[in-house]
């Protein structure tokens, strides 16, 4: 198994790899969607039509699960806890992940969309890519003043003002559309996420998936 045959095995589920790393004797490699393309893909699952709950997380376990059985490695999700899989430390030691200006993870090829469904652990250490560059050296920064009520900082999250500001007419665009300051990224922005996909994400958050 080499990183290219598992990102092409990935690539046919709508899933990208978004990073590997070696732990202890294992390869872990971090599974992403992959754009564009995955709000059409999912949104046409068995899944996301059947009016359960969960379904991008029921989705991710059965499709990444499948994968796994594929291709001989163990399927890790971010979800199903407690206790839950360290995958914003595994994020940051794939060298493809960083903490933004906005504290929140930015990541290399999707920006402050970065989203993790899955990961798959071979045995052994497979050949790793060089180290991506930080994409926020010479950004302009706009992720810091793009949020209406200043939720987001190095410092932390601020839930509840997010929350309570979506829920109101005012936040209808971040509601609808996604986060503003995610949106604001320059990375982001070349990653290409319907509105739909953003609407879905914002209204779980909210409780209303």
């Amino acid at each position: 198994m080499t990183l290219a045959q598992a990102s092409k095995a990935a690539a046919a589920a709508q899933l990208e790899v978004f990073g590997a790393l070696h732990e202890d004797k294992d390869t872990l490699i971090l599974l992403g969607p992959h754009e564009p393309g995955f709000w059409a893909h999912f949104s046409h699952s068995p899944e996301y039509m059947d009016g359960n709950p969960d379904p991008l997380d029921r989705w991710s376990k059965r499709v990444i699960t499948g994968l796994a059985e594929r291709l001989n490695a163990a399927p890790l999700f971010p979800f199903g806890g407690p206790p839950y899989q360290p995958f914003l430390s595994w994020a940051t030691a794939s060298g493809r992940a960083w903490s933004s200006p906005v504290g929140m993870l930015v990541h290399d090829q999707s920006g402050l969309m970065v989203s993790y469904r899955g990961a798959l652990r071979f045995e052994g250490h497979l050949p790793l890519p060089k180290a991506s560059t930080k994409p926020c050296e010479g950004c302009a920064e706009p992720c810091r003043t793009t949020c209406p009520v200043d939720a987001l900082s190095p410092s932390g999250y601020d839930v509840a003002a997010c929350r309570s500001h979506i829920a109101t007419p005012q936040g209808a665009e971040c509601l609808t559309h996604g986060c503003l300051a995610r949106r604001a990224c320059p990375v982001s922005q070349s990653y290409e996420r319907v509105p739909e996909q953003s609407g879905f994400h914002m209204a779980s958050f909210l409780g209303r998936k």
